[in-house]
C-alpha cells in the first residue's frame, strides 16, 4: 500500500502578489474584446504552468492544471454542446461561488471533447502524474435546466453519453487517470440507480485508463456500500462532510484499487496537525483493500487564497511524510 500526496481539482487563478493578478486582468481584458482568444489563452498557459510549478514545488505526487481555464464546473463542459445554451448565475451548492446553469432543449451533442487538449498541454509541462477532472453526467444533469421535455432519467443518460466521449478522447492517448466528479448524488439519494447506471456507462470508455469517483459538500457515509460495487479503480471522500465515515470503513471495509482521503479541508484556511489526523487514518487504513491511497483537500482549492492553498499542500506532503513513518 503506498499513501501519495494529491491534489483534488481546482486552484487559485489569483495571488495577492502583482504578478498574480494577471489572469483577473486579462479575463476582464477578453470579456471586453480588449485581447483575442488567443491572447487570452496564452495568459491562461502562462497561469496553468505556474500553479503545476507550485504544486509540484510543494511536494505532491499527483497535480492537475487547476482547472484554470474552468469559468465554472458546470458551464465549462456544456457551453459549446449543440442544444444547449447558458442562463443566470446560480450558487454552487453551499459555497459562496455562482455557475451558469445550463438550459438543455434537445439532447445534448459534443462538437469537441473539451479535457483532452487541457490535458495535452498540461501533460507537456508537469513533471510528475497528472490527473485531468471531468465534472460526472449526474452533477450535470442536476444541476441543468430541463426544457427538453424529457424525464430525468433521460437527461443524465445524454450526458453520460457526452461525459463518455470526454473519457473516450482521453483514453486513446494512452493510460490516462480521470477523476469524474459527482459532488450532486449525495444530495439525492432517490437517484442512486440512475447515478449508477450512468458511472458504467462512462467506465466503458475508459480502455486502460484509470478512472476515480470523487465526491464532496456531502456525506458520503450511507453510499459507501453502493460506491464500492461500481466499475471504477478509485473512489475519493470528502471527510469534512463524512464524520462518520472513518468508523464505517474500519467496520465494514472498504476494497479499491485507490482511495482518496480527502481529510485536508479544501474550504478551511486554518492548517491541520499532523497528529490530530493520525486516530483517524488509523480507523481507515485499518478497513482500506488499497494499492495506493491518495491523500488530498476535501475539494479543491479555489475557494483559498492562492497563498494558504499552497500552504495547504505543502501541510498535505508533511502529514503524507509523517504517516507513512508512523502507520506504513
Amino acid at each position: 500500500m503506498r499513501l501519495l500526496a494529491a491534489n483534488t481539482g481546482s486552484y487559485p487563478k489569483i495571488g495577492d502578489s502583482p504578478e498574480k493578478q494577471k489572469h483577473r486582468e486579462a479575463y476582464a481584458r477578453w470579456e471586453k474584446g480588449e485581447l483575442t482568444d488567443e491572447e487570452f489563452e496564452n495568459i491562461q498557459r502562462e497561469v496553468i504552468k505556474e500553479v503545476i510549478e507550485e504544486q509540484v514545488k510543494a511536494g505532491l505526487d499527483m497535480v492537475t492544471d487547476g482547472q484554470i481555464r474552468w469559468i465554472d464546473p458546470i458551464s465549462h463542459f456544456t457551453k459549446n454542446l449543440k442544444n444547449c445554451e447558458l442562463d443566470g448565475l446560480l450558487r454552487y451548492f453551499d459555497t459562496n461561488f455562482y455557475f451558469r446553469q445550463p438550459v438543455v432543449r434537445d439532447k445534448p451533442v459534443i462538437i469537441e471533447p473539451v479535457a483532452r487538449a487541457e490535458y495535452l498541454f498540461a501533460k507537456r509541462i508537469s513533471p510528475v502524474t497528472l490527473k485531468q477532472v471531468i465534472t460526472g453526467p449526474y452533477t450535470l444533469a442536476r444541476l441543468s435546466i430541463n426544457k427538453a421535455g424529457v424525464d430525468f432519467h433521460t437527461m443524465v443518460r445524454w450526458f453520460a453519453e457526452v461525459v463518455a466521449q470526454e473519457v473516450h478522447a482521453l483514453s486513446r492517448l494512452g493510460r490516462c487517470f480521470i477523476q469524474i466528479d459527482e459532488p450532486a448524488i449525495l444530495k439525492h439519494p432517490e437517484d442512486l440507480s440512475i447515478f449508477e447506471e450512468a458511472i458504467h456507462e462512462v467506465c466503458t470508455e475508459k480502455r486502460r485508463s484509470k478512472i476515480y469517483l470523487y465526491t464532496y459538500f456531502g456525506d458520503a457515509s450511507p453510499f459507501l456500500e453502493a460506491f464500492e460495487k461500481l466499475p471504477v479503480n478509485g473512489v475519493g471522500f470528502d471527510f469534512t462532510y463524512s464524520p462518520k465515515l472513518p468508523d464505517l470503513i474500519k467496520k465494514h471495509g472498504f476494497e479499491k484499487e485507490a482511495i482518496g482521503l480527502g481529510m485536508i479541508d479544501g474550504r478551511n484556511t486554518r492548517l491541520e496537525n499532523s497528529r490530530e489526523l493520525l486516530p483517524v487514518l488509523r480507523k481507515v487504513l485499518s478497513g482500506v483493500e488499497a494499492d495506493i491511497l491518495y491523500l488530498n483537500p476535501s475539494c479543491g482549492l479555489e475557494f483559498l487564497p492562492r497563498e494558504v492553498a499552497f500552504q495547504k499542500l505543502k501541510r498535505t506532503v508533511e502529514i503524507r511524510d509523517f504517516i507513512r513513518k508512523k502507520l506504513l
